[in-house]
């Protein structure tokens, strides 16, 4: 009989005490605490070598800030003894942006390696030398990779078997199939004047799958263009289509 090992995500920080911060609550939290996944918050300085556990240095050919070190961040990574079928991924600005598609990669494997960056940034040649894969939560800048590293790790902990309550759960929201996620709606029926669409308690299964299609498209179209341009066919479905009630709640 073989047991299998728990998805694991390691995490090298200047900050270990951020962790688990909120993945140790809800979902994610009950999920650890259960073993369905693990989580090692490693400290970079751990790795320094002099006695004043120096991290980072001035850039080379000038510039405000400070860069970590190769030599440092290097040794943290090895000393993590990540095996080769683990991502080593590096929380960055200029990475390529993290999308629904490769969380759900992430996921079916045995979890990454993630190197919170800090200061102006990491000394190139440990991204290269260590095969370091940069991803981006978003346009703009953060004090420390850790905020998006929760992010990335709390994606893909939700998908990991048993840890959502059901599985559509997973499969019928934003990004699933490449499209936002239709409006939602629940009772009171009449809330401050605005009626939710009455197709919705119509009964009708099929109508009512093809009115979240076509609300889908139609979000993704107006708020998304990059995502609607790699949808393969552009026409909206309209069957069952209804105008939809202005809501305060309709982000």
């Amino acid at each position: 009989m073989t047991t299998s090992t728990p998805w694991r995500a390691t995490v090298l920080t200047l900050f270990p005490e951020m962790f688990p911060g909120p993945l140790g609550v809800s979902l994610a939290g009950r999920a650890l605490a259960g073993g369905l996944w693990e989580l090692e918050a490693r400290d970079i300085r751990a790795s320094a070598t002099d006695r004043h556990r120096s991290v980072d240095d001035t850039p080379a050919g000038g510039g405000p800030g400070m860069v970590l070190r190769a030599d440092v961040l290097a040794a943290a990574i090895d000393a993590a003894g990540i095996g080769p079928d683990r991502p080593k991924l590096l929380m960055s600005p200029r990475g390529r942006p993290l999308t629904q598609a490769r969380v759900t990669e992430l996921a079916k494997g045995p979890g990454p390696l993630i190197v919170c960056g800090r200061f102006e940034g990491v000394d190139q040649r440990v991204i290269d030398g260590r095969g370091l894969e940069e991803v981006s939560i978003g346009d703009y800048v953060l004090s420390g990779g850790e905020i998006a590293a929760l992010a990335l790790i709390d994606a893909c902990v939700r998908l990991l078997p048993g840890v959502m309550g059901k599985e559509a759960s997973g499969t019928e929201e934003s990004f699933s199939d490449g499209l936002l996620e239709y409006p939602q709606y629940t009772r009171p029926q009449l809330f401050e004047g605005a009626p939710m669409p009455e197709i919705l308690t119509s009964g009708d299964h099929a109508k009512v799958a093809s009115w979240r299609r076509a609300e889908s498209e139609a979000l993704t179209a107006a708020r998304r263009a990059d995502l609607w341009a790699q949808i393969p066919s552009k026409v909206p479905n309209r069957a069952g289509r209804q105008k939809t009630p202005k809501n305060k709640t309709d982000g």
